[in-house]
């Protein structure tokens, strides 16, 4: 019983050890219209072991209409600044919902963790 108990209690634990990954962004100096530079983010909580950063935005009032993403290098950084890669930017005919998730990759691609941010535009 007890080395079922210590099981659970490992997996449960390993299960959550990457739980706390965040991401946020602000639309910064992102322009109107397909503006090709992403805005800048912020991430904390990256599993140790990431060598890459996976953006992908969805429209989730067009969820159709692909936006696209794009990779970047991490060695730490906290702040992904404005324009650290390019995709397809937001041209909403009005207000709309965008979701950008952002997943952490080790040096072979395997997904350690992800997060997701969402925000209006404009």
């Amino acid at each position: 019983m007890r080395i079922l108990l210590g099981l659970v209690l490992s997996l449960a634990l390993s299960g959550t050890a990457f739980a706390g990954m965040k991401a946020s962004f602000e639309w910064g100096p992102t322009g109107k219209c397909f503006d090709s530079k992403s805005p800048p983010f912020k991430v904390s909580g990256v599993p140790a072991g990431t060598n890459k950063l996976s953006f992908l935005m969805k429209d989730l009032d067009a969820p159709d209409f692909y936006h696209g993403g794009g990779k970047v290098d991490y060695t730490g950084q906290a702040d992904i600044p404005y324009g650290a890669f390019r995709y397809k930017g937001p041209c909403p005919p009005t207000k709309h919902r965008y979701t950008f998730t952002v997943k952490a990759l080790d040096a072979k691609g395997k997904e350690l963790a992800s997060a997701s941010a969402a925000k209006s535009f404009p």
